[in-house]
């Protein structure tokens, strides 16, 4: 039996794992993927974490981690299918075996949304991506398409600006949702072109990526943009599905609980990207973490 089960090894849970051990704590970090750190690995370049301007997102990935390994744990590798309620806590199953734990921090962020347009699914992997610093690189000197206009949307534009012949930043709305020094960098790049209030309809393409049909929602009128590739950042959905049933979630599927982090369930607290609020950013999920970790002290205590 565990003080504390972490499910994720993110920001948020390796936060939640530092604040875990420093306070005694008999815990267990859980991740699907091989490697620890979460959407960070992914990121191009992190400006906005306070006292680390221009990070690369895979280093402060990895120092999340060796920060975690140094205090003497490391993140077992499997995938969990089950969570129960006990008397005593919490009942995991994963595909490594079972363990149990007085408390549970869900930490498992969140998954990219998809377009939902035909040719999206079949040519994924072929030109349709949803991580610009994994793979843009192979459309170096090509004419490729970003869709969104969130934080995310316009810094991946940017980056492949800096490889690509030409970007089409492709958003639904009429304003970006990016901070106004992102937006700035944005608009002072020759070779971006961005698509207002445009929406996209179909990915074309036999064996890569060929054309991009999009369309304009106020006037219908239609395009079609030779690309080679498509890159998708319209938001993300929550890793939730292990606890549909157990605990409260919004409309949106996201885990209610409050800065706390604590859920309708006692014991359980979800923290970073799968928890309703308003900001979801690096330093809002390791905030995060350190209140759950925190709050999961405090009810074993009590």
């Amino acid at each position: 039996m565990k003080d504390l089960i972490i499910i994720g090894a993110g920001p948020a849970g390796f936060s939640a794992a530092v604040y875990g051990l420093r306070a005694g704590m008999d815990l267990e970090i859980l991740e699907a993927n091989a490697m620890g750190g979460g959407q960070v690995l992914n990121t191009y370049e992190v400006d906005n974490y306070l006292g680390m301007p221009h990070s690369n997102g895979f280093d402060m990935g990895m120092a999340f981690q060796n920060h975690v390994a140094d205090m003497g744990k490391e993140p077992i590798s499997c995938d969990v299918t089950e969570i129960r309620r006990t008397e005593s806590g919490f009942w995991i199953s994963a595909d490594q075996g079972s363990m149990e734990s007085r408390t549970l921090i869900l930490a498992c962020g969140a998954a990219n949304r998809k377009l939902a347009v035909p040719g999206e699914e079949a040519l994924r992997g072929k030109g349709v991506s949803y991580c610009a610093t994994c793979d843009g690189a192979f459309y170096r000197g090509q004419t490729v398409a970003v869709v969104g206009g969130s934080y995310t949307a316009v810094e991946d534009a940017i980056y492949l600006a800096g490889l690509c012949k030409k970007v089409y930043l492709i958003h639904r709305r009429d304003s970006l949702r990016a901070g106004a020094i992102l937006e700035s960098r944005l608009r002072a790049l020759d070779n971006v072109e961005i698509l207002w209030n445009t929406l996209p309809a179909e990915i074309l393409g036999k064996d890569e990526v060929e054309q991009f049909h999009v369309r304009n929602k106020w006037s219908n009128e239609e395009y079609v943009l030779d690309v080679r590739g498509v890159f998708v950042a319209v938001g993300t959905v929550p890793n939730t599905q292990l606890v549909r049933g157990l605990a409260r979630l919004d409309e949106q599927g996201y885990v209610i609980a409050g800065e706390d982090c604590a859920t309708s369930v006692p014991g359980l607290f979800a923290a970073g990207d799968l928890r309703t609020k308003k900001l979801r950013q690096i330093i809002t999920a390791v905030a995060d973490g350190a209140n759950a970790a925190t709050a999961a002290w405090e009810y074993l205590q009590s």
